[in-house]
């Protein structure tokens, strides 16, 4: 993938002062993506200086530039019940029957939990319901049913690191008949100890094309000694079959390399969390020859853009 010249995209200066909460932020990173019409959107992470997180709208017509909307996210719906919630963050955005489907990781005093939210216009998020088991992340949830099931990548926390942080080496499948429950399918890939990707959870939704669902995925190496390395990388998945696989990325496809990748609040980060198809056909597939926008949070601090196309991640995969 190929940086883009303008990168950060977004950076904390561009958060409005909407209030005392977002009067000089810390940081603004992992977003979700979705074009509707002619308009990109994205759904920002913002924290600020109680590292707090709170969710604004940006929206731009050639997805390079953003306008931020002056106007906080409203969140209905949750009611926490025998939970105490601390942050509802990292937002993945599928559309699928015609709405905007998100899906959050929510960390409560009982662990990290899945949530599920709708939207109309991403101004407002409607939470329809808790959808794992506790120690649960980087939920996706597919544009589409598979036979006859609504399919979802997550990252079960089940790795215990020397700090006693649990966290994920494993990206496992989930099906459902109604996206409310859901059942554990299949582990579809796992961490490849002492190379670049140790531990994985998935990045965006998966793209659909006509070789397989095309899956960008976070990969964090973890022997280096002094920090661990968020990079990026690629999977293929059959149509029919998402929890199967068909081929998997050997090399790394981004890497903190610039500045605003290596140092910041987490240093050493590239985070993909939204992927943009600029032209998909009439069947719903993406074209080769497509260009592909992936958003990513860059060292937990600012929003950056890559840009590649279909042809050249379908190449790599095989790599």
């Amino acid at each position: 993938m190929k940086r883009y010249s303008g990168n950060p995209i977004l950076t904390r200066a561009d958060i409005p002062c909407l209030d005392s909460r977002f009067k000089d932020v810390s940081s603004v990173f992992n977003p979700g993506a979705i074009r509707l019409g002619n308009e990109f959107i994205l759904l920002l992470r913002v924290q600020n200086r109680a590292r707090e997180t709170l969710f604004l709208k940006a929206v731009s017509e050639d997805g390079k530039r953003f306008r931020v909307i002056p106007q906080e996210v409203i969140l209905e719906g949750l009611n926490p019940e025998d939970k105490e919630i601390y942050h509802i963050y990292d937002p993945r955005i599928s559309w699928l029957e015609g709405q905007c489907h998100i899906i959050t990781a929510i960390d409560t005093d009982q662990g990290c939990f899945l949530g599920w939210w709708t939207s109309e216009d991403l101004l407002t998020l409607c939470f329809k319901g808790w959808v794992s088991d506790a120690e649960n992340r980087n939920g996706v949830l597919f544009p589409e049913k598979v036979a006859g099931q609504y399919i979802r990548y997550d990252r079960p926390n089940s790795a215990m690191l020397e700090n006693g942080v649990t966290t994920g080496s494993a990206i496992r499948c989930s099906v459902s008949n109604n996206l409310a429950k859901w059942t554990a399918k299949a582990t579809v890939l796992k961490g490849r100890p002492h190379y670049w990707d140790e531990l994985i959870g998935s990045g965006p939704p998966p793209i659909k094309t006509r070789l397989g669902w095309l899956h960008i995925y976070h990969g964090v190496a973890t022997h280096f000694q002094s920090s661990n390395i968020y990079q990026a990388g690629l999977s293929l998945h059959p149509l029919n079959t998402p929890w199967e696989t068909i081929a998997r990325g050997r090399y790394n496809i981004l890497e903190p390399r610039e500045l605003y990748e290596l140092a910041g609040q987490v240093p050493n980060v590239v985070f993909p969390s939204g992927a943009i198809v600029l032209d998909i056909d009439s069947e719903g597939f993406a074209r080769d020859n497509s260009e592909v926008y992936v958003y990513y949070g860059a060292a937990d601090t600012c929003v950056c853009l890559a840009i590649t196309t279909i042809k050249e991640l379908l190449e790599e995969v095989y790599a």
